[in-house]
């Protein structure tokens, strides 16, 4: 077997597993190491090994700490003695990842000087190839500057989380004999600036800019010490320096690369701290580099200019085609005279048009679509106009109309006169609209009166009705108006509360734009949009009624869903905007059975809080057992807000109540629950039976609570744990009887 293959089975087996790395490098070092026989093949096999090696995450770093100083020695006869670029490119690719693990190594280590100064060796040499290397050794170069950048400067150190893995200055003591902390720091800050020197050079190679760039972008994340310094850097650099030479496509190719990895550098780092206060600059560059960019491509598709002329003759293959024109005619004041108005019917723009030759006469303003754009255009023209020709374009236009008006007038008696005449055209005397116009020279633009001419009645303009929409139409543009309004809901900021007006249930809902105000009428719109609907001939059969009918509940029902989803997203911060909805369904509830008490029975019934939650029809009742189902598998053992929300709903019953039963069949739960219990009899007094029951269940049902509710029931309703502490009174057939607490007995079989 060939050394190759041999070596191909060692790195095969290597990759496999990593653990196998710490014995196969110190048998494949001698046969890679240089020597003056050794074939190119077996060295660029083993650069490319040590550089896949040491860059491998396989196997730890402690580990490649003791195996990284065996392979200085010939990392440098690389470097050295051996011209090939794939085995310098890789021979400085595992320089990069070696010189960390050196590092560390020597700084606890402080008397092996020998590997250190191998290091130091292939440091200088790689530094050396920065300038003069080839562009794809120059990359690699990069890498290796980078690392030692990281190495070189101090980074933060946390004494609650330590980062083992993070090798930087902060390991170096002060008083190290082999590298001294202050040479170290002044080094790596020296090789940051040539670092940063690459973006503001020659951008010719885009590779080096690039590259360096990805570079950046790890130092700043690990190394926050040098992020302005890296950042005023960035600020000042020029991604399309290109665009001042010649614009080939090689160049147009560099400076979009450059230009991409550039945004996406500073949008890392906006995304990786959103807070930081350097995002508004960050914002402001990336938004000059995109307007650089579009003046760039404006001006790359502007057309090029004429050529200048010869100022001797004119080139008859070559020069512009010119027309000759007579020049205008003037009189006095330097004024030029329009010519005058054609025979026939004259049209507003023959009218308003001075000079017919000119390039404006065929300038459409309707092919603007943009009134914005028409606006951005009149307005620096009209700015630019002189004020005295533009009083005399007034005049003359003024002298025109003048003139129709008259030749108008006279023509009205000829026409009744001579009625059989098909066409009548005016004779128009150029003198008479000279004279005008001499006449009209000699006045101020703002002494002449602009004499309009008869006007016309318009008829009154009545837009066309909208055709009637659908069933399906109303409810689906419901639906969208509800999902715009909880949207609007949520863009609410919760902190921004608005003060609820007082005045109960009668307070103006659109009072301001704050939550409340929303909250308020979206729960009004769900309530109160069916109130007054029904038709007070019951006993008549309408299907339009009825479709109307069912599409304002599903409107409703569409609120009430987007209430519910909305409370319990948040219910904690949310629990006032429940308690709110729930008034205005109990109030919407009450309302409606008044109405209806009023209507069958000619008076109001005056029992009706207890009639709202028996209400067949009823929204309270449904909605208040949906949102407690939905909370109470959430509430935790901490959550005294349900105390608070149970206290401030308008009415309870015992079907919302025995839903603490269930919550209490969580140990953890239990005081929760029965605190709520305890909490609703001292405040609310109208349901203290119903508290009674509610923990007279818990006490016979659940073990676990009942300890916590004997506590209350001893004051309450003491008779139940006479029942269950009664003592067993044994008849004479043998059978054991309990003290039922009515003066019967429950007879049970004796064990």
């Amino acid at each position: 077997m060939s050394p190759i293959q041999q070596l191909q089975s060692a790195r095969a087996l290597a990759l496999g597993d990593g653990r196998y790395y710490p014995t196969i490098i110190p048998g494949v070092l001698p046969i890679i190491s240089f020597s003056a026989e050794q074939s190119l093949e077996v060295q660029r096999w083993g650069a490319d090994f040590l550089a896949e090696a040491f860059a491998s995450p396989a196997w730890p770093s402690d580990v490649k700490e003791n195996s990284a100083p065996t392979v200085l020695a010939t990392l440098k006869d690389y470097l050295e003695n051996v011209g090939d670029l794939s085995v310098v490119k890789s021979s400085v690719q595992a320089a990069a990842s070696v010189y960390p693990l050196v590092y560390r190594h020597t700084v606890h280590n402080a008397n092996d000087a020998t590997n250190w100064q191998l290091m130091s060796a292939i440091k200088a040499n790689i530094l050396r190839r920065m300038d003069s290397a080839p562009p794809g050794v120059r990359m690699c170069c990069i890498k290796f500057l980078q690392q030692v950048v990281l190495v070189q400067t101090p980074g933060v150190v946390d004494p609650r989380r330590p980062d083992h893995s993070d090798i930087s200055l902060a390991l170096v003591p002060r008083d190290h004999p082999l590298i001294p902390y202050v040479s170290l720091e002044a080094e790596g800050h020296g090789l940051l600036d040539r670092l940063l020197d690459i973006i503001h050079g020659d951008h010719s190679d885009g590779l080096l800019v690039t590259a360096t760039l990805n570079t950046l972008g790890v130092l700043m994340h690990r190394r926050p010490i040098a992020g302005n310094k890296i950042l005023t850097s960035i600020f000042n650099f020029n991604p399309l320096k290109l665009a001042n030479s010649s614009l080939t496509p090689k160049n147009k190719v560099i400076m979009k690369s450059i230009e991409r990895t550039t945004r996406s550098l500073l949008m890392n780092i906006m995304k990786r701290d959103p807070q930081n206060p350097i995002n508004g600059r960050i914002q402001q560059f990336l938004e000059r580099m995109h307007r650089m960019r579009v003046e760039m491509a404006d001006e790359v598709n502007r057309k090029r200019p004429a050529p200048s002329e010869p100022t001797d003759g004119l080139d008859q293959a070559k020069r512009q085609r010119v027309t000759t024109s007579a020049p205008a005619a003037v009189t006095r004041n330097n004024m030029p005279v329009a010519p005058p108005l054609p025979a026939g019917p004259i049209s507003w723009r023959q009218l308003f048009t001075l000079n017919p030759e000119g390039s404006t006469v065929n300038f459409d303003v309707q092919a603007f679509r943009d009134p914005e754009q028409l606006v951005r255009i009149l307005v620096p023209v009209l700015q630019s106009v002189d004020q005295v020709k533009l009083g005399h374009a007034m005049n003359i236009v003024r002298s025109r109309y003048l003139s129709l008006s008259q030749a108008a007038r006279k023509a009205q008696p000829a026409a009744s006169a001579a009625e059989d005449e098909e066409e009548y055209e005016p004779d128009f005397e150029p003198e008479d609209a000279e004279q005008i116009n001499n006449k009209l020279d000699g006045l101020p633009p703002t002494d002449l009166a602009f004499q309009s001419g008869p006007s016309t009645a318009l008829a009154p303009y009545k837009l066309p009705e909208a055709p009637l929409l659908t069933e399906q139409e109303v409810q689906k543009y419901g639906a969208m108006t509800v999902n715009r309004a909880f949207g609007m809901l949520s863009s609410v900021d919760d902190t921004q509360k608005s003060k609820v007006a007082k005045g109960g249930f009668n307070r103006l809902a659109a009072s301001d734009y704050g939550r409340d105000a929303w909250v308020t009428i979206l729960s009004r719109l769900a309530t109160r949009s069916s109130a007054g609907l029904e038709d007070p001939r019951e006993g008549i059969k309408d299907e339009h009624a009825v479709s109307n009918s069912k599409g304002s509940l599903k409107i409703s029902e569409a609120v009430r869903d987007g209430m519910y989803n909305y409370i319990i997203s948040d219910w904690k911060k949310r629990i006032d905007v429940a308690t709110l909805w729930l008034n205005e369904e109990w109030y919407n509830d009450t309302v409606l059975a008044q109405s209806k008490d009023v209507v069958t029975n000619g008076t109001a019934n005056g029992d009706t809080f207890t009639s709202v939650l028996n209400a067949p029809n009823g929204n309270y009742q449904r909605c208040a057992l949906r949102l407690i189902d939905g909370i109470l598998p959430y509430v935790e053992h901490t959550d005294k807000i349900i105390m608070r929300f149970l206290s401030e709903v308008p009415a309870l019953n015992y079907e919302i109540l025995v839903r603490l039963k269930k919550m209490a069949k969580d140990p953890e739960r239990i005081d929760l629950a029965c605190s709520a219990l305890h909490y609703l009899y001292m405040f609310r007094p109208p349901v203290r039976d119903i508290v009674v029951n509610v923990l007279t269940e818990i006490y016979q049902s659940n073990d676990r609570a009942r300890p916590s509710a004997k506590k209350l029931l001893a004051r309450w309703k003491p008779e139940i744990l006479a029942e269950e502490d009664a003592p067993p009174v044994k008849t004479e057939e043998g059978q054991i009887a309990k003290d039922s607490g009515n003066g019967a007995l429950e007879v049970k079989a004796a064990s």
